[in-house]
């Protein structure tokens, strides 16, 4: 492979080349936005700062919305002031830095939503082994392992993106630098790195959601034996869980298991990851949740009491 590189920024096309529809987004992702930091950090801080932190369901949750927090932060906000720009322009540099950090904080979540769902495969399989196999030191040595396997997923993605020569046109047909788009940049033959694309995202992805589905196929089956109330509190929870992996891994899916190409509906389904679940997972992870309802409801009321104090 020439190694040759005389591309030292990217154009955005974006969602669309219509101004009326881009104001419109830039209403709509703003409030989405502001959706995404509120709900987050109410659940960071409602959780952080009670009982719940001990738990380990709560706090592989906080880890989660502080994954999604960052995930979203890498595109969104120049999603955003793009909207609203004549010319969507980002630096090579930019560009491979929104990358590698879009896998990584995307690969944390993937591998934290696994974790959660073994949260839950122990407390209803095995609940006698519960607090001695959901230790607080295990459950911090699996929030490590997804940070190292994120960065593992993330720096795999990165090099294929790297060393491809971009000699020109430099216009991503997309709102964020991702591997596809930048695939159909590269001036020379990217079959070989589009195999190791789909190896490393979509096959990760589709081993995770096939592991995570036949987890609570297990979950729902030993669920038969419980009592009618032990039986509809742990559905909520669970149904909770596969409702956010849905939303998670099925537009991923969509993307990356499949050859190396990019569709129109590609800018659709990534808006679903990057900033839809992000916004509706602290609402999926509340709404039915009393304990969490609780925690910020308690966290409300010291808020509101230390204003009246002062």
């Amino acid at each position: 492979m020439e190694n040759r590189n005389n591309i030292t920024e990217f154009i955005l096309l974006g969602l669309s080349q219509k101004k009326e529809i881009e104001v419109l987004c830039f209403l709509l992702f703003l409030l989405c936005y502001i959706a995404i930091l509120i709900g987050n950090l109410l659940v960071m801080i409602s959780i952080t700062c009670s009982q719940l932190i001990n738990h380990p369901m709560y706090f592989f949750l906080s880890f989660l919305s502080l994954a999604d927090l960052c995930y979203t932060t890498t595109v969104t906000p120049k999603l955003i002031i793009d909207l609203l720009a004549e010319k969507k322009v980002i630096s090579y540099n930019g560009c491979m830095t929104q990358l590698f950090t879009m896998h990584f904080f995307g690969g944390i979540e993937v591998f934290i939503l696994t974790g959660m769902a073994y949260d839950r495969y122990v407390a209803i399989c095995k609940p006698l082994h519960y607090t001695l196999i959901m230790s607080r030191w295990k459950c911090d040595a699996m929030i490590a392992a997804s940070c190292f396997g994120g960065f593992l997923h993330s720096f795999g993605q990165f090099l294929l993106a790297i060393v491809l020569p971009y000699c020109g046109p430099n216009e991503i047909d997309h709102f964020f630098c991702d591997v596809y788009p930048l695939l159909k940049l590269a001036c020379t033959d990217t079959s070989r790195i589009g195999l190791l694309v789909i190896a490393n995202s979509g096959l990760m992805g589709l081993v995770t959601f096939v592991v995570l589905l036949v987890s609570y196929a297990v979950i729902l089956y030993t669920l038969r034996s419980y009592s009618a109330e032990n039986r509809h509190k742990a559905l909520s929870t669970c149904s909770s869980h596969i409702t956010v992996v849905v939303l998670f891994f099925a537009p991923l899916l969509f993307i990356y298991v499949r050859p190396a190409t990019t569709l129109p509906e590609d800018k659709v389904f990534a808006l679903f990851y990057t900033v839809i679940a992000p916004m509706l997972n602290p609402l999926i992870y509340t709404l039915r949740n009393m304990e969490m309802k609780n925690a910020i409801r308690k966290l409300w009321c010291h808020v509101m009491g230390s204003k009246d104090i002062n």
